[in-house]
């Protein structure tokens, strides 16, 4: 078990970037939360197997149909065990 924290920036705000990363975690079986950041990023912490937050991170490098990707940042930290699903956070 492991937590994902992922900075994605580009075009990814109003293209349904949050709304397909919350379908993705939790058909990956994640938890954790995607939220629209001030700066025009889209921020994602997930905890779960490693192998399936490589997946999500994959899927955050290129994004939904409508999403221009520009740069991914992120890194692996120890799990907090802090979200009970996978979700959107305001």
């Amino acid at each position: 078990m492991k937590r994902i924290i992922i900075h994605v920036y580009g075009h990814v705000q109003g293209v349904f970037f949050r709304y397909t990363t919350r379908k993705v975690g939790r058909k990956l079986g994640l938890t954790g939360i995607v939220k629209n950041m001030p700066d025009g990023s889209v921020f994602i912490e997930a905890e779960g197997p490693e192998e399936k937050l490589d997946e999500l991170l994959t899927f955050s490098k290129k994004g939904p149909k409508y999403a221009t990707v520009e740069n991914v940042s992120y890194e692996f930290k120890e799990p907090e065990h802090k979200y009970k699903g996978f979700d959107y956070d305001f």
